[in-house]
């Protein structure tokens, strides 16, 4: 029985229980992922992403909030904002995602997770007031299908390379920030799933949240019915049902895979948006340091909500904490160690794997929009 009232025409917990999600596999990697993954990493990078600054928007919670635009691949000029302390140097950076749907303003990811620290957050192609792209659908619906018919045009890609250039930016206009896992990452749902994807080929990250993220195990995916962008998948599936071999190379469970930094993962038992195996499923194949905050629900409304939000607003910050407070430029702090699963905050990370008893931890939640 679903533990919440509600109207959709299915069972948003999809009959699974906490112990049933934790044992939701990841698609075996088709045999060309790695080197596909790798080639797109390697052409992001060699992106000159000039990045300009405009000024300051809004100051709060401790940071100056710009506008910012940079070059993506193909020549794409993207913006977002940019968020730098009020006061010093920034001594952390981030790169945060979006839900699909975009953003229009900073909104609730500021605070950041840590103090005296600076962030990007960029609207990948097509989404947001920022990211607006002609030719590229900004609806989720339209969004998720664009380009699909091959591996090599279909958004998603794009996407995560986006992401990929918003670190350059954000390295090349705070050069404190250059080098090996000093970025932290974090991404909802959207943001999420394109976190996975984006994060095992590049080593300037060094610890990363993902909250209940999206595109994990497609095969599966495509049996859930949903209300987010995922039914616009699955009805083109019906359709073209070979579009599951570009699906193996967008899964997110099966990239997160190869995720060796160490990743807070807030993952939901009731979602109508974004189904929760495949939310679990992106969990269960981490192989570094992982912590686990399983949510009440996500993408729906309910009773402690804001006391949840809060709790995963706590965690995350002693997660970004233990992984990056103390890495330096060149050093080997907790969160280049964390690639090895060394050091006594990975067994701490580790303490939260696979714990059903979590469950009755609240946690955070999406942003209610289609994912």
């Amino acid at each position: 029985m679903a533990p919440f009232l509600h109207d959709f025409p299915f069972d948003p917990s999809y009959g699974r229980t906490p112990e049933d999600l934790l044992r939701v596999p990841a698609p075996a990697e088709p045999g060309d992922f790695e080197a596909f993954w790798t080639a797109r990493h390697r052409a992001a990078r060699a992106v000159a992403t000039a990045p300009e600054v405009g000024p300051v928007e809004e100051e709060r919670d401790g940071v100056r909030l710009h506008g910012v635009t940079f070059t993506s691949v193909g020549g794409v000029r993207l913006g977002g904002w940019l968020a730098l302390p009020a006061d010093g140097p920034a001594e952390h950076g981030f790169v945060i995602g979006h839900g699909y749907g975009g953003r229009r303003e900073a909104g609730p990811d500021v605070p950041l997770p840590l103090p005296r620290s600076a962030a990007i957050l960029p609207c990948v192609r097509g989404m947001g007031s920022r990211g607006r792209v002609p030719g590229i659908p900004d609806e989720a619906a339209g969004h998720v299908l664009h380009g699909i018919g091959s591996r090599d045009t279909y958004v998603i890609g794009d996407c995560v390379a986006d992401l990929w250039c918003a670190a350059s930016a954000l390295q090349e206009l705070l050069p404190g920030l250059a080098g090996p896992g000093r970025l932290g990452y974090l991404g909802e749902s959207f943001g999420g799933g394109l976190g996975a994807l984006a994060l095992p080929w590049d080593e300037r990250f060094g610890a990363a949240q993902l909250t209940v993220p999206t595109f994990g195990n497609h095969p599966l995916r495509l049996t859930l019915p949903c209300v987010g962008s995922g039914e616009s998948v699955r009805a083109h599936h019906r359709e073209h049902p070979e579009v599951t071999e570009v699906l193996r190379h967008f899964d997110a469970a099966t990239a997160a895979a190869r995720l060796e930094l160490p990743v807070l993962v807030a993952a939901a038992l009731f979602d109508p948006s974004v189904p929760p195996p495949g939310q679990f499923a992106v969990h269960n194949a981490l192989p570094g340091p992982r912590e686990l905050m399983v949510l009440r629900a996500g993408h729906f409304a309910y009773d402690g909500l804001a006391e949840e939000s809060a709790e995963l607003a706590a965690r995350r910050e002693r997660f970004f904490g233990a992984w990056l407070r103390d890495t330096a430029p060149g050093g080997r702090g907790p969160a280049t160690a964390g690639r090895s699963g060394r050091g006594s905050a990975a067994a701490a990370a580790r303490s939260g794997r696979g714990s059903a008893a979590a469950a009755a931890r609240p946690a955070g939640q999406g942003d209610g929009q289609l994912q």
